[in-house]
């Protein structure tokens, strides 16, 4: 198959902060390999779209009242790992799309002006993700 050809869709259906990340990073490692990507956020994952919303993630495993959190941050400083709202960016810079569920922001009381322009590209219901996963390669859920 050739390179062209390739496309990768990734669901972010969880709002924790580590699947988050986990979702920029596999992002940002296909763009950089020139496969375009589509990130779908739905339910809980969709809050982390909001302006405060990385700054609000907990952990998976091992929260401990955002204590796991605060020593995860002083760890990625320490290695000079990007932080989640850097990572995001440069998904976007690098031409990532960034689609927020409707369906999700309705159910859940959340609008257009509560989650930050600079990351969300569009906005669509699950028809939207399925026109865009049809022709992916790879497909991940989060």
């Amino acid at each position: 198959m050739s390179q062209e050809n390739k496309k990768a869709t990734i669901i972010v259906h969880s709002g924790d902060f580590d699947k988050i990340m986990s979702a920029f990073i596999i992002g940002n490692g296909f763009l950089a390999m020139a496969v375009p990507v589509t990130v779908f956020f739905t339910f809980w994952g969709l809050k982390a779209l909001t302006r405060r919303g990385f700054r609000k993630a907990p952990l998976s495993r091992m929260n401990f009242f955002g204590l796991g959190r605060w020593m995860i941050n002083l760890k990625m400083k320490k290695y000079n790992i990007a932080q989640l709202g850097e990572l995001a960016r440069s998904f976007r810079r690098l031409g990532g799309k960034i689609i927020a569920c409707s369906m999700t922001m309705q159910l859940m009381g959340i609008r257009e002006k509560d989650l930050d322009p600079e990351l969300v590209s569009d906005y669509g219901t699950v028809g939207k993700y399925c026109y865009e996963a049809k022709d992916s390669n790879i497909t991940l859920f989060i």
